[in-house]
Order: C-alpha cells, then structure tokens, then sequence
C-alpha cells in the first residue's frame, strides 16, 4: 500500500469566506496534489483525476490552520488507481491569545475524507 503525506498551512490567501474559513475545494485541490505524487511515485507519470466516489467535509478550515493531508493508493487495475484521502488540522491559530499565538493539537482533528479514483492510461505508465 503506497501513502503519501503533505503538510503545509493554510494562508489568508486561502480563505474565501467570512471568518476566514477556508473553501472546501482548496481541500480537493490538495488531495489533487497529492494524488499527483503517488501516481508519479507508482507509474512515473502524473496520470488524470477520474472521480470522486465520496466527499465528507467533517470540521471546518481556518486561514493560519496546519494541515496533514494523507493519500493511499487501495487498490489498482490496469490503468485505474483507487485512493483515499484524509485531511487533518495539527495546529490552529490562538488570536484570542495573541496575533502569532498558535496550538498543536494533542489530538489530529479529521477535517475531510473522500475516496477517489485516478488513471493512468497504459502507455504513459513507465514503473513496474
């Protein structure tokens, strides 16, 4: 079972709604990053996005939060690739304290899963 892992923070760029919550696809864009990675780790080749089978947004995202996003390939066929993802908060934001005060989170908080499916068409596959 091939995994891939990302962590980075979520910036004031990020955030597109009021109170600073970052938007839902920004999340699908990160599973998009790392799906990339694990589909150029496995068959050499970036490969395309097919479909997402399912989608949970579970706790929101903050502009300042850190982010671990996970990926792992569960099953392959020919040219198909099953993943999941799973995107955690590790560390928030603490402004009611000061403007650079941040917490790392005794306990990871799950913010999104999904399951997708990606393809890598037979030619462009060049690993194993």
């Amino acid at each position: 079972m091939m995994k891939t892992t990302l962590k980075l923070r979520m910036s004031s760029h990020d955030a597109h709604y009021g109170g600073n919550l970052v938007d839902g696809a920004r999340i699908l864009a990160l599973f998009g990053d790392a799906a990339t990675e694990l589909l150029v780790r496995n068959d050499g080749d970036e490969g395309l996005f097919r479909a997402y089978e399912k989608v949970d947004f579970l706790a929101p995202v903050y502009a300042g939060d850190f982010l671990e996003v996970e990926a792992v390939i569960l099953s392959q066929g020919n040219t198909s690739r099953k993943m999941e993802f799973k995107c955690y908060k590790i560390i928030s934001p603490r402004t009611d304290i000061s403007e650079s005060a941040c917490d790392v989170l005794k306990e990871r908080i799950l913010t999104t899963y999904a399951l997708g499916t990606c393809i890598v068409p037979k030619e462009k596959q060049r690993n194993g």
